[in-house]
């Protein structure tokens, strides 16, 4: 089972406390506490602490609940906070973090930003999309709330998805605002991909 950031938390605490008792020393605690922040199982940690007790017992690892999947899409430090596209065209996809604030920019150009990989700095996640005689679309994945607060100038700013207001507790809430002259903003889903096997049938 994975971890999360508050397990790995949790841990260093116990792992500073043992240096401030003296049962590790300073190169022991900087050596674990590499070793807690780069686990990703709950595998990983429990060698780290099985030595050390806590209020004279050995510390238990938390039990992994059984929490939904979707909050491992928020954490992280966001890796790009822009793009621009002018007579030319910027794609940002794949695996990335998103920051708090993203801010895009289409003039005569084209922008996609695809958020179906993406992992979210903060739960909420503001994309500032400006286009100017170019087109932005920006492609959300199902698991992701939306809220679109756009205008268009002899343009048009779209949402085609359904949209909600009010952020769900550990699902990232996309909040999508700007503005079109003379060109696009286009928020919708992107389709799965098709199982190859389906496709040869």
């Amino acid at each position: 089972m994975r971890v999360s950031n508050d397990d790995r938390e949790r841990i260093a605490r116990v792992l500073n406390d043992a240096m401030a008792e003296g049962r590790l020393t300073v190169n022991e605690l900087e050596e674990r506490l590499d070793k807690v922040y780069a686990a990703k199982t709950f595998g990983d940690l429990e060698p780290l602490v099985r030595d050390l007790p806590v209020g004279g017992r050995t510390p238990q690892l938390p039990m992994p609940a059984a929490a939904p999947a979707l909050p491992t899409r928020i954490g992280g430090r966001g890796t790009s906070s822009a793009a621009v596209a002018v007579m030319s065209g910027t794609v940002r996809k794949g695996v990335w973090t998103v920051p708090p604030t993203f801010t895009s920019f289409a003039m005569m150009g084209g922008v996609e930003i695809d958020l179906t990989d993406a992992r979210f700095e903060d739960a909420e996640t503001t994309i500032q999309a400006y286009a100017i005689m170019g087109g932005i679309e920006i492609y959300v994945p199902e698991d992701v709330t939306v809220q679109v607060n756009g205008f268009g100038l002899m343009g048009a700013f779209e949402s085609k998805v359904a949209e909600s207001g009010q952020p769900r507790a550990g699902v990232p809430h996309v909040k999508v605002n700007g503005l079109a002259i003379m060109g696009g903003v286009e928020v919708k889903r992107r389709k799965p991909k098709k199982d190859k096997r389906q496709i040869e049938e």
